[in-house]
């Protein structure tokens, strides 16, 4: 998967990893990058800088992806990319309010269902296209502190595996990239035990980003500790777990210093 020429979407790309990645599709030659956020200044900040388009949207809402599908490619051709980007963070385990568990569902698992069910269809009959979703390492291992931020994220990757089991075949191609700690607004206060190996820029992750979609992988890590992580976790997952109790425990117990 070549950049340039394509066009592209981005949703969540007025800040953070989706501005990263809006910024690096259009240095990489996209013919058009469709900078989707419901913070509508700040996507036209973005878009007006790159040279792409912005549109507002609050993709828990299936009708605005789908306005944003229709306008895109009634401005600029055929979507031959979508990035699925946009996401939160939430505190809490079983204690997290039922509007929590149910805002992170619709951002991090309904939007994906919404863009692949708006541009599937138009992808195969075109003869293919490409999905990008962005979860995170906690969707594959876990996320200390978020019980909701955790399972929406592991549902996020399953989503994934689905779509590309399901329609790989008929040209659609997925990749889901699985970061930790990346600085961001939603890492301002330090990442936690994400950023156990440290945080990244959005501009290095935009870089693992674009050598995965060159050579096509689903799992794209931008950090290349998590693949250990997995192994370990399917080796031993007794053990696995075992070690992440203790890492929780250092964790409280670094917060309780810093108090």
């Amino acid at each position: 998967m070549k950049i340039a020429d394509k066009v592209i979407v981005v949703t969540g790309g007025a800040s953070g990893i989706g501005e990263a990645l809006c910024r690096r599709f259009a240095q990489e030659g996209a013919k058009a990058v469709a900078v989707v956020d419901i913070d509508e200044g700040g996507a036209k900040a973005v878009a007006d800088e790159i040279g792409g388009f912005a549109i507002k949207c609050d993709v828990r809402k299936e009708e605005e992806i789908i306005h944003v599908v229709e306008e895109t490619e009634k401005r600029s051709g055929p979507i031959e990319l979508f990035c699925s980007n946009a996401g939160v963070a939430l505190d809490g385990i079983v204690d997290a309010p039922n509007e929590g568990w149910q805002r992170l569902w619709e951002i991090h698992v309904m939007a994906h269902v919404y863009a692949a069910r708006a541009v599937i269809p138009r992808m195969i009959e075109r003869g293919g296209g490409y999905l990008l979703n962005i979860a995170s390492a906690a969707g594959l291992l876990s996320q200390i502190g978020s019980a909701p931020y955790s399972v929406t994220k592991h549902a996020a990757v399953g989503l994934a595996e689905i779509l590309v089991i399901s329609y790989g075949d008929q040209g659609i191609k997925v990749s889901v990239v699985c970061p930790q700690a990346v600085r961001t607004a939603m890492t301002r206060e330090g990442g936690g035990v994400a950023a156990v190996d440290g945080l990244m820029e959005p501009e290095v992750l935009a870089d693992s980003v674009i050598k995965g979609l060159e050579e096509e992988r689903f799992l794209i890590l931008p950090h290349p500790e998590v693949q250990t992580y997995m192994e370990r976790k399917a080796s031993d997952y007794d053990r696995w777990i075992n070690g992440m109790r203790k890492l929780q425990k250092r964790f409280l117990e670094g917060q309780a210093l810093k108090v």
